[in-house]
């Protein structure tokens, strides 16, 4: 029961308003779905420079825009300046705004990956959240705009994108592309000869639960534009248009991944897990221009042709453009939010309800895209470009080699050999290293082995039990018995005949060698080719380095 004293004005404002903070932290959660995507998709040396990329946009990008972007935003659009008043639905306003704006920004980093300057990234991050964003929010949501349907010029140009398509999503995937470009391609991506080398990323596990992630945040993204739920002057709900908005994303959102997995299926004979995983986001951000405005049954065309197009348009970029686009963001966002622009005008509603094709959004259509794009492309084109010219925008090749989670971060995203079992220790505390009598001819022996890497644990714990616990760790690749395979990156196979393995490196005087390769034996044996092999060397002599002991006693 609503008290008879309740404006209805008020209650429906509250409502919109819980609404609009409630899809925006849906909107914020996608971050950690970017997060994970691309963690996925660059290899391990770099996970964490990447996950350290996107925390820092949403922290800097989000500071540059409440500063600069917005004020920008609302003067290109011929809204006046913006004012930071005593008025919370002002402040939600610009949060909900704020949460778009970054989607932007986070995106081009997926692209640059494995490469780039952490300053560099930081730089253009400011500079497109303050800037190139908000010049495109002015174009378009931002008062009358140059694509308004009022438009700046005293004429409107009429460009319509419900939730940021081509404003969001396709300004990032042009921006992505246009970094990546002049930031140049990963160490060995190609050959001397114009051959594209496939350089897998490390988590598949991870870019899919990042997929997900994002899929579930899509929802604050495209249901949440619709911003009002309740008609103040009736108090009518606006469950029609919530409605369609949900279900066209959800049908494109499934039609995208259908259409990737069709295409990849067609050109390998396998469907390709991270182009389902692609082709749903593809879906998503062909759908989110014109989610609102057309009938159901074309959210499943355009999702489809959003996937679809996804494979092409990477082969593409990666062949004949040869930019090394890391994490797929122009096929992803920025070819697929031009496809959903570009298709708006062939499937709208009519007044009656029905199917219409909107003759009179045709060039508008293309004329915002191509304002949009060609915008995006001076202004990143310039900031990187610059970048580059005082040899700020890349890290050394040495850096690149070793990786930028130690080179720009000094930390490791998986320290795999520096956790295991408790330290095996003698009385007072020492490591016990060697112990009995005098085998090995009195001499000293190196006992070299390679296994495989699930089989550390277990070879760590029976050299100890065998009196042998100080080793060496290395992960190395190695070709042997074990037959090669072929495997799959985004469509492409590539042929595997280096496979992970750990070699374990035991120094031994005191203690038998033969202990110590039987102990390598039983534990890291599974029965199949590719258990590895142990050798035995002699070492001509050992030096101590703490204490200057040598030979035996130095081991």
């Amino acid at each position: 029961m609503i008290p008879l004293q309740a404006d209805l004005a008020t209650i429906a404002e509250s409502v919109n308003g819980i609404w609009v903070l409630t899809v925006t932290f849906l909107i914020f959660f996608m971050h950690a779905g970017f997060a994970m995507l691309e963690a996925g998709q660059v290899r391990s040396k770099n996970v964490a420079n990447q996950l350290t990329k996107n925390m820092l946009t949403w922290s800097v990008g989000v500071t540059a825009f409440f500063l600069v972007g917005q004020g920008v935003a609302n003067v290109v659009g011929a809204a006046g300046g913006f004012e930071y008043v005593n008025d919370p639905n002002a402040w939600v306003g610009w949060l909900f705004g704020a949460v778009f704006a970054m989607t932007a920004a986070t995106i081009v980093s997926g692209a640059v990956a494995g490469r780039m300057k952490l300053r560099a990234y930081v730089t253009y991050t400011i500079v497109l959240a303050a800037v190139i964003y908000p010049v495109v929010l002015g174009f378009t949501w931002a008062g009358d705009g140059l694509l308004s349907a009022a438009g700046a010029l005293g004429f409107g140009v009429g460009f319509s994108d419900f939730a940021g398509g081509m404003i969001v999503h396709g300004m990032g995937g042009v921006a992505g592309l246009t970094a990546a470009w002049i930031l140049g391609p990963r160490i060995d991506r190609y050959n001397a000869d114009g051959g594209a080398n496939v350089i897998p990323g490390h988590s598949i596990t991870f870019a899919v639960l990042g997929t997900l992630i994002l899929c579930f945040g899509w929802y604050g993204f495209n249901v949440g534009t619709q911003a009002t739920v309740l008609d103040a002057a009736d108090g009518e709900y606006l469950g029609a248009a919530l409605g369609r908005v949900a279900l066209t994303t959800t049908l494109g959102m499934a039609a995208g991944a259908i259409g990737a997995s069709a295409v990849s299926l067609v050109r390998t004979r396998k469907v390709d897990t991270l182009y389902v995983a692609n082709g749903m986001l593809a879906g998503l951000v062909g759908i989110t221009s014109n989610t609102d405005a057309i009938v159901w049954w074309a959210a499943p065309i355009i999702g489809l042709l959003a996937g679809a197009q996804l494979p092409l348009v990477f082969e593409f970029v990666e062949k004949r453009l040869r930019i090394d686009d890391v994490c797929a963001v122009f096929p992803v966002h920025g070819s697929s939010g031009i496809l959903g622009a570009l298709l708006l005008p062939f499937f709208t509603v009519g007044e009656a309800g029905g199917w219409v094709v909107s003759t009179e959004l045709i060039v508008p259509q293309f004329v915002g895209v191509a304002v949009i794009a060609g915008w995006t492309f001076l202004a990143t084109a310039l900031v990187f470009g610059g970048l580059k010219a005082i040899d700020q925008l890349r890290v050394t090749r040495e850096h690149e080699i070793d990786g930028l989670d130690i080179s720009e971060h000094g930390v490791e995203t998986y320290p795999e050999f520096n956790l295991g079992d408790e330290p095996v220790v003698a009385d007072g505390g020492r490591i016990r290293t060697d112990g009995g009598s005098l085998p090995n001819e009195g001499g000293i022996k190196l006992v070299m082995a390679y296994i495989r890497p699930d089989k550390l644990a277990d070879v760590k714990r029976a050299l100890a039990e065998a009196g042998a616990p100080s080793l060496s760790v290395t992960n190395v690749s190695g070709r042997g018995s074990q037959p090669a395979r072929t495997s799959q990156w985004r469509g492409e196979e590539y042929v595997v005949d280096l496979h992970q393995k750990v070699k374990v490196e035991c120094v031994v005087a005191e203690i038998p060698a033969e202990t110590v390769v039987e102990a390598i034996r039983d534990a890291a044996r599974t029965g199949e080719p590719g258990d590895g092999k142990v050798f035995v060397l002699p070492v001509e002599d050992a030096y101590q380095i703490r204490t200057g002991e040598t030979g035996v006693d130095a081991v």
